[in-house]
């Protein structure tokens, strides 16, 4: 019985989860990339940034637009004005059929829209002798600018790209967000194997420590304040069986919907070691500040304070608009002649609006925008700090990871061997049940120690690539090229 004990305890660290689905860390960070929840949501938001984009690059594009009225029909009393200026009310009886083609194209110079427009129009009156009308314009030539001191699209050229490109690489950055994700479930499901694991392990051994020392009371070698300590003991253990038991079911589930598996039994194996690899910070601030979304979102956020503050100047001080048309038209009762002797079309607007006395509303809205443009620049700058540092205490602490995770696992080896040798002692009478109970427990806590230490190895790592989007192991730039747009 010792033998068979002491083999199971020296087989501890090597446990082996007899399961249905066997997954390695790699293999679930694979899956989760390509079925969990997260990357879902991260390629509909990218895909969303996407068609925005394209929207965006399809708006300086020409535009061709076909109006109809097909057909609009009237009899009603109406009030028109006649050539001597006065209101009369008359029967209209009609039928309006009218078409037309546009075509329009922004300007992104100039801040305004030009149009090429063709329209006809056919009138049928309905009671008179000479009842049908045509009107036809074979062209007309519009421009039309709402502000000649601010010109939108120049503002949506600088920014608009960038946003795009700022959603490219938060796509990259939250699937290395998933691979942190996984990594915290994987990890938690593999506690909660080990854990039930000691449980099951501790309450087999209990058993047998609390039967033998059944036998040594019955002799009088212990009192009976040691047997019930190790019958309090044994009750322990069966209820920690049951709480692990449980939380095995959670992480379980956890994972497995996660990963949108077939199955919860899952067997897991426990990562190894990454190879050696050092992260020079300088490398590392580099890499950051070249592939990160928020060097974009830095210079983003500064473009569109700066846009607000140039609307509020281009606006509030003087308003000046722009409207002009150039063409040609002709109406008449046949519609063979309609296309000869046209009628000229012309005409040229300018609107100013300037604000004489308006409480401050003018100046205040510029002052805002002023305003904020100063403290966006504050908040990026602060950003920028926070953002290097954040770099450069992760890296610190990575080059630490290692030798704490060499010395858990030492801790686990010693504290193991320990309750090994506690555990034959005990069973010789050289110590006591508080003593391998001592031993015990802290063979437990550094096993859970030593998988919380891979656990933060682990993921300080994905962390350690999200911050930088950059392999160190491979010495490339973590790039995305699998995205979909239907």
């Amino acid at each position: 019985m010792k033998k068979i004990f002491t083999l199971i305890i020296i087989a501890f660290p090597l446990f082996n989860f007899s399961q249905s689905k066997k997954i390695t860390l790699n293999e679930a960070i694979e899956i989760a990339q390509k079925k969990s929840p997260d990357y879902k949501i991260n390629l509909n938001r990218n895909q969303s940034n996407y068609w925005r984009f394209r929207n965006y690059k399809a708006s300086f594009l020409p535009e061709l637009k076909l109006n109809a009225t097909l057909p609009e029909y009237r009899n009603s009393v109406r009030r028109i004005t006649n050539d001597s200026g006065q209101d009369v009310f008359v029967n209209q009886n009609q039928l309006l059929i009218e078409g037309g083609l546009s075509v329009s194209q922004s300007v992104p110079y100039t801040g305004g829209t030009l149009s090429i427009n063709t329209n006809l129009e056919r009138v049928e009156l309905f009671g008179l002798d000479d009842n049908i009308g045509y009107s036809v314009i074979p062209f007309s030539v519009n421009y039309f600018q709402n502000s000649i001191l601010y010109n939108p699209f120049k503002w949506d050229k600088k920014i608009e790209p960038l946003i795009y490109e700022e959603s490219k690489r938060d796509f990259v950055e939250n699937m290395e967000q998933i691979s942190v994700n996984t990594s915290r479930r994987y990890f938690g499901l593999l506690k909660a194997q080990m854990q039930l694991k000691i449980a099951k392990l501790n309450l087999s051994n209990q058993d047998t420590l609390y039967q033998i020392a059944k036998g040594r009371f019955k002799m009088g070698k212990i009192a009976e304040n040691e047997l019930l300590q190790m019958e309090l003991t044994l009750l322990n253990s069966k209820n920690s069986v049951t709480t692990n038991t449980i939380d095995l079911k959670r992480s379980s589930q956890n994972l497995a919907r996660y990963l949108e598996l077939d199955t919860e039994d899952l067997e897991l194996d426990i990562p190894k070691k990454l190879p050696l690899f050092n992260v020079d910070i300088d490398k590392a601030l580099k890499e950051a500040q070249t592939n990160r979304k928020a060097v974009i979102e830095f210079r983003r956020k500064r473009l569109e304070a700066e846009k607000e503050v140039a609307f509020q100047k281009g606006n509030n001080r003087l308003q000046l608009g722009l409207r002009a048309n150039f063409g040609v038209s002709q109406n008449g009762d046949d519609f063979n002649n309609l296309f000869s002797n046209y009628n000229k079309q012309q005409n040229i607007s300018v609107s100013i609006s300037v604000p004489i006395f308006d409480w401050g509303v003018s100046k205040s809205k510029r002052k805002m925008a002023e305003a904020n443009l100063d403290l966006t620049n504050n908040n990026i700058n602060q950003d920028k700090q926070e953002f290097e540092q954040e770099i450069y205490l992760h890296v610190l602490n990575w080059s630490n990871q290692r030798n704490f995770l060499f010395t858990s696992e030492k801790a686990k080896e010693v504290a193991t061997k320990r309750y090994d040798i506690s555990q034959k002692r005990y069973i010789l009478g050289k110590i006591t049940i508080t003593d391998l109970n001592i031993a015990l427990q802290e063979r437990d806590n550094a096993i859970l120690q030593y998988l919380n230490s891979l656990e933060k190895f682990w993921r300080d790592y994905y962390v350690l690539r999200q911050l930088t989007l950059y392999d160190f192991i491979n010495d490339k730039k973590i790039e995305v090229e699998d995205i979909l747009y239907d």
